[in-house]
């Protein structure tokens, strides 16, 4: 049976229908492939590989190359999930014609279906004009990674009146924008529960409760491949570093003992023409 891609009408009608969505990260071919075969409904290639694949502390050194390299990959591995990209740290920000362009080259060079932009009421023209040139964008509110030295770290937001409302502000803003769907990362499952009530477009949280209308992880979270810090509203679903070490442990131990490879790893060769080469190497010695 063929299965119909995700698209932004797709993500509304399961809102409407009070079917949650499922979104998880993912960064090369072979977990996007997992993804789409277990059942993510949308796949975002997350700025955050800048700390969970590269190696850095915070998300801000990611390059649009970077996210147009992994997005190349992720969209060879799936059919028919909806394909997510951050734009990264300062592709936006700088001009509303440079957002544009950079969101182009997610669509035309990383072929993906969407661009995902942090922040509120101080981007709507970028996001207007990335609307206007027929690219579907998903907000970000909340906290906000690309933000993290002016918010003093990862921390949740949303806690007192007046930056509660000022979300909540933001959230309406951004659907009046042309938003089709909005992430809310790290506020209290109270406030984004009013949020997700007044909104029409969908909400995917994070760190935000169960009233939202879709979840969303990052990949190496859920699965156990981050072996140092877990955020609190993660869950591991796996122990895939524990996996790949003990099994990366005992491929080192049969190298080491010569009980890898076996004769069943290996390739015969002609017994007529190993002993002609034999001939011909005793012949040269």
């Amino acid at each position: 049976m063929t299965v119909a891609k995700a698209t932004t009408v797709t993500l509304r009608e399961m809102k409407k229908e009070q079917k949650k969505i499922v979104m998880l990260t993912a960064y090369d071919y072979p977990t996007a492939r997992a993804a789409e075969e277990g059942g993510a409904d949308v796949i975002l290639v997350g700025d955050s590989l800048g700390m969970v694949v590269l190696g850095y502390d915070t998300t801000l050194p990611v390059t649009m190359e970077d996210m147009i390299h992994h997005t190349k990959a992720v969209t060879r591995g799936t059919k028919h999930t909806m394909i997510v990209t951050d734009l990264p740290f300062l592709s936006y920000h700088i001009s509303t014609p440079e957002a544009v362009r950079n969101a182009g080259r997610l669509i035309q060079e990383g072929f993906a279906d969407a661009v995902k932009l942090e922040g509120g009421r101080e981007i709507l023209d970028q996001v207007k004009a990335i609307v206007r040139a027929g690219i579907p964008v998903m907000g970000h509110i909340g906290l906000q990674p690309q933000m993290v030295n002016q918010l003093g770290g990862f921390k949740v937001q949303g806690k007192d009146f007046d930056t509660a409302l000022r979300i909540f502000e933001d959230a309406l803003a951004l659907q009046e924008a042309g938003c089709f769907a909005i992430v809310l990362e790290c506020v209290p499952t109270p406030l984004a529960r009013l949020i997700s009530e007044h909104l029409t477009i969908p909400t995917i949280g994070i760190g935000a409760g169960e009233a939202t209308d879709g979840q969303v992880l990052v990949i190496h979270d859920m699965l156990g491949i981050t072996e140092k810090y877990l955020p609190k509203f993660a869950k591991k679903y796996g122990e895939m570093f524990a996996d790949m070490t003990n099994a990366i442990n005992t491929y080192a131990t049969e190298v080491r003992d010569s009980a890898f490879p076996t004769a069943q790893h290996g390739f015969i060769m002609n017994d007529e023409v190993l002993e002609r080469l034999q001939r011909e190497i005793n012949q040269r010695s």
